[in-house]
């Protein structure tokens, strides 16, 4: 099944509306979708490295549209809208203790959250019951989500040809890597909020 999906990311990068896609994706992934937009944002630019900097940017721009989502559901809807999903990551518990300690600490949160696998959905919904400084958690958001995205893209521009070969005869491989890393950001963020 993940061959078929990983086959048809691959042949959706060239349709018109790809980007879209791309964009839809990365938008909901940051307030409220698990699976992180890499699942197209890679094959994407396998498929057509010569659009990886567009891609990149398409991807950066709709997760920080995203980001902006998330926060604002945090800040205006916690209680209706945030708290499911963050008892759903299991995240409900600590508030007020972590809100003190996570707006001292907040740039470092949205910039690790925002690179590594950790769910960036997590702390743009928490930034905002927090009542993290909207602009900071914008700007932070860029440099963490542009640093992710666009580090993949020059590697697969770079690198492309090989790398594409390198998934396709060790497929079983990569998806395992990409899942056990998926999963592994869900437990940091159930053991780290």
């Amino acid at each position: 099944m993940l061959r078929r999906t990983y086959d048809w990311v691959i042949d959706q990068a060239e349709k018109p509306w790809a980007l879209f896609t791309l964009a839809a994706v990365a938008f909901i992934e940051s307030s409220v979708f698990p699976i992180p937009p890499d699942v197209m944002l890679i094959p994407m630019i396998i498929a057509a490295p010569t659009r990886a900097w567009l891609i990149a940017a398409v991807c950066t721009a709709a997760s920080v549209a995203g980001g902006a989502f998330g926060w604002w559901i945090g800040a205006e809807f916690f209680d209706s809208i945030g708290r499911p999903v963050l008892e759903f990551y299991g995240k409900d518990g600590k508030f007020d203790e972590l809100a003190i300690a996570y707006n001292d600490q907040g740039f470092w949160a949205v910039l690790i959250a925002g690179v590594t696998p950790f769910p960036y959905k997590v702390i743009t919904i928490f930034s905002g019951v927090t009542g993290l400084d909207f602009w900071t958690f914008m700007a932070t958001s860029v440099l963490a989500r542009g640093l992710r995205f666009f580090i993949v893209a020059a590697l697969l521009w770079k690198f492309g040809a090989p790398i594409r070969d390198f998934i396709e005869r060790r497929f079983g491989l990569v998806a395992t890597v990409a899942i056990a890393l998926l999963i592994g950001g869900f437990a940091a963020a159930r053991f780290l909020l």
